[in-house]
């Protein structure tokens, strides 16, 4: 059934003549149901051409502009020539190289003056498959996909124009339109184009998905359309380093809040001009959500950085660990890259064994996603096998929210460590002893010297909750601690010269170093223990 209805005709026939197409008349119209829109574009012409049959030789409208244009758009094979060669790279962009004008096969049509043939030939199935066709080649996997759209700043304009107009008609019969009265021109093109998604890819639109195809489209009147309100709104256009145009939708619809109608009238011409042009593709974009990976890893060699260890730009060691696990996830999730985040950090000299340090790899811009818990095991082994500098446990797929269980109450949580420590002076079993009573002692660390170019300065308390002694020989012994998180414990036990108190020196009476340092557990209860 035909949307509009006796009391619409007048309105649909005044922006009919001044060049609007016929989807953006149902919006002005209010017709706020999906079904008409999702007809072909020949129908609508069609069937809005006869409603309007009766109404043609009774409606005189003085307009100044021209009449609209007709502008032979390309057929369909050559116009989405423009979109068959766009160039793709590995971020799963592709950008306009030709006009990516799109009209139905063998047709000439006015481009609106509203939506720039947005709701044409953009909204039509023949450009939904195409566009389908690109976001195949990406080599994403996804089982839903959210679907965004850009549309020119210009249609702000060209719509406020068109209110003002039909605004003004209606006036003169008593009847009023509100901005919220009329479709928004996003709402209209979803209605029309997620169906059509839906069939040729065989998945669901979800706006909570995390595989987004995004469509921008540019138009080149965009400046002429917009300049004046710039002029009269100099505050609203401030330009920002990474846009390349000021006039932004968000700027422009701040200006056309701002801007009085008696202004904008006289600046821009109601009904808008019959445009020049059709919009074109600037770029279609598909892009996956970031998807996490976390695990425990022991690390068991005393050369090796957490993280890629760089001075003053000069890289030290040739690897890491967050690189020797992550470099096997970037290949297999085919990501562009990945962020390294763990329980607190080891230094480059120190082991980690027990149980292991809890971590988290975010990868960002995945192409594969779906794995079986068998391959995630395999995944495991394979980084296992691949390097005897470390070894990983528990490697499974979490939520962006899960990992915050690793940074819970970080600072409260307790980890053991062992540490061989030798002395100035000769000892005796009986002088180490007297560690193994003391229980829960406060120390205070001033920011260790050789932290402190890239920590603040502070004096950060800590607890040593238990000690146990070891003895070797008249120079060593092996030194077991349990201690509060961020407790720095090579400081603790040569004193950093003096900056640690007190510490194990002091505590001694004698010049203490540290020569081994090994982490022996961390204890935070996650991420979930696996089955072997």
């Amino acid at each position: 059934m035909f949307p509009l209805t006796e009391e619409n005709k007048h309105v649909a026939q005044l922006l009919f003549s001044t060049g609007t197409c016929p989807r953006c008349i149902f919006r002005f119209c209010g017709v706020d149901f999906h079904a008409p829109y999702k007809l072909s574009y020949e129908e609508l012409l069609n069937e809005l051409q006869k409603f309007l049959e009766t109404e043609k030789d009774e409606l005189v409208l003085e307009v100044p502009n021209p009449p609209p244009k007709k502008i032979r758009l390309q057929e369909l094979e050559d116009g989405i020539d423009g979109i068959d060669n766009l160039s793709q790279n590995g971020k799963g962009r592709v950008s306009i190289i030709e006009d990516g004008s799109i009209a139905s096969k063998n047709s000439s049509l006015n481009v609106c003056n509203v939506c720039l043939g947005i709701l044409q030939g953009f909204c039509e199935k023949d450009f939904i498959k195409k566009v389908c066709q690109k976001v195949e080649a990406s080599g994403f996997e996804f089982n839903n996909l959210v679907f965004s759209v850009s549309f020119p700043p210009q249609l702000s304009v060209r719509e406020h124009a068109a209110w003002l107009l039909v605004k003004q008609e209606m006036g003169k019969q008593s009847l009023s339109l509100g901005r919220n009265d009329i479709v928004q021109l996003k709402e209209a093109y979803k209605w029309i184009t997620h169906p059509l998604f839906t069939e040729e890819l065989g998945v669901p639109i979800d706006g909570k998905s995390l595989f987004e195809v995004s469509v921008v489209f540019a138009h080149p009147e965009t400046v002429e359309d917009c300049h004046f309100l710039r002029a009269i709104c100099p505050d609203c256009f401030k330009p920002a380093k990474n846009k390349q145009s000021v006039f932004t939708r968000m700027a422009v619809m701040k200006a056309l809040n701002k801007i009085k109608e008696e202004d904008f009238c006289r600046q821009f011409p109601c009904p808008p001009n019959s445009p020049k042009a059709v919009c074109t593709v600037l770029e279609i974009e598909c892009a996956h959500g970031a998807v996490f990976v976390a695990g425990r890893y022991n690390k068991y060699s005393r050369n090796l950085p957490q993280t890629p260890w760089i001075i003053d730009g000069e890289r030290k060691l040739e690897s890491s660990v967050g690189e020797l696990i992550s470099g096997h996830l970037l290949t297999v999730f085919k990501a562009e890259s990945f962020n390294f985040s763990s329980s607190g950090r080891e230094d480059v000299d120190v082991r980690t064994l027990g149980n292991g340090r809890p971590f988290a790899i975010e990868l960002v811009n995945p192409h594969r996603v779906h794995f079986t818990s068998q391959e995630i095991k395999e995944l495991q082994q394979k980084i296992n096998n691949s390097s005897n500098k470390i070894q990983v446990r528990d490697l499974q797929l979490v939520t962006r929210e899960a990992i915050g269980h690793m940074k819970e109450g970080e600072e409260e949580k307790t980890k053991t460590y062992s540490a061989l420590i030798w002395t100035n002076k000769a000892i005796q079993k009986k002088d180490i002893e007297f560690l193994n009573d003391i229980k829960d002692l406060k120390i205070d660390q001033k920011t260790p010297l050789r932290v402190l170019h890239r920590r603040p300065l502070a004096v950060r308390t800590r607890l040593i909750h238990s000690m146990e002694t070891c003895y070797m020989d008249e120079h060593h012994f092996r030194l077991y601690l349990k201690t509060q998180a961020g407790t720095y414990i090579k400081e603790f036990v040569h004193g950093d010269f003096g900056r640690t108190k007190p510490n194990i020196g002091s505590l001694m009476n004698v010049t203490a170093d540290i020569l081994e340092l090994d982490v022996e557990s961390v204890d935070v209860d996650w991420p979930p223990a696996l089955d072997d």
